[in-house]
């Protein structure tokens, strides 16, 4: 049970990846070589979903298609134990590296493939690695016209100028257009301090962490958008050779801690999915808006964004 006194539900999401698929391994395991490495997919699902049920916590699970084809069983379990299935595409490109007819294929081959395993409408997405930047509006109108209704593709700690870039739920585009849901930050001094999981959870002392997250729902007054990846609580994953020293820190650091830290936080928070926090699936109540200043990150003129920040129904 939540023993949390916070009145702010957060979004816990969590990416559906195995070990070779993350960021630190990318060019040491190339596409053609994931059929001949053992995966620990279903193992490390079965821990999260073991880990989430304790608290009763329902959770956004981003699932790339290429997993979801070889073990279907496993993505109707996630989504029979009440999660909400979403996509992170189909073979783990970046946004940003693909043309954009390959990203249209990819996003509605995730897509079909999700669907007919779940039986429901996927409407969000997140992008491998946060890849969608200022440069890629096209990519969030790809989204919006195959069929997505949400992204959560950004990271303002990743961008060069995090200053520019939008740190809570908004439309780029207009009311009309896909909302995108950034991994959160607070900012604190000036600077946007990783409050949104990954390799900062794991590295960053867990009260550092709990103190970030409460800042931004005390403090700023918003949800937060939370992840992590399914790998980052296998520390018995096999080890990839030739990665630099520094991928190896940061991709093999606490991996042995991070299933205790996240318990304490499913039990600290108040937690939903995106889909239970965020008012934009058909038939939610009209989401209500908060006026913010339009972020430069996209690059559009006034009169084509003016960004909004939507609050949680909490």
């Amino acid at each position: 049970m939540v023993t949390t006194t916070d009145s702010i539900r957060n979004a816990m999401t969590v990416d559906v990846e195995d070990y070779f698929h993350a960021g630190a391994v990318a060019g040491l395991a190339p596409h053609g070589a994931w059929p001949g490495m053992p995966s620990r997919i279903e193992r490390n699902i079965d821990t999260v979903l073991a880990l989430l049920d304790q608290h009763q916590v329902r959770a956004t699970f981003f699932i790339l298609g290429w997993i979801a084809r070889r073990h279907p069983a496993m993505v109707r379990a996630i989504g029979a134990a009440g999660h909400e299935i979403a996509s992170r595409g189909y073979a783990n490109d970046k946004a940003s590296s693909q043309t954009r007819v390959q990203f249209r294929r990819d996003i509605l081959r995730s897509k079909g493939v999700l669907e007919d395993l779940c039986g429901a409408a996927v409407l969000g997405y997140r992008a491998p690695a946060c890849s969608i930047g200022p440069q890629h509006r096209w990519a969030l109108d790809t989204l919006y016209h195959s069929g997505y209704r949400y992204s959560s593709s950004s990271y303002p700690l990743l961008r060069r100028r995090p200053a520019d870039a939008p740190r809570f739920a908004c439309f780029p585009a207009g009311p009309s257009g896909i909302l995108e849901l950034p991994l959160s930050t607070a900012r604190v001094f000036g600077c946007n301090l990783p409050a949104g999981g990954g390799s900062g959870f794991r590295l960053l002392p867990y009260a550092l962490s709990r103190a970030l997250l409460r800042h931004v729902n005390r403090t700023e007054g918003q949800p937060a958008v939370f992840g992590f990846s399914a790998w980052e609580l296998d520390p018995g994953q096999p080890r990839i050779p030739g990665m630099p020293l520094a991928a190896r820190l940061g991709h093999y650091a606490n991996l042995g801690r991070t299933e205790a830290r996240l318990l304490a936080l499913a039990g600290q928070f108040r937690w939903g999915s995106i889909d239970d926090v965020f008012p934009l699936l058909p038939g939610a109540a009209p989401p209500v808006f908060r006026s913010q200043p339009r972020p430069r990150w996209h690059g559009f003129t006034r009169s084509e964004a003016a960004v909004q920040t939507v609050r949680s129904r909490s």
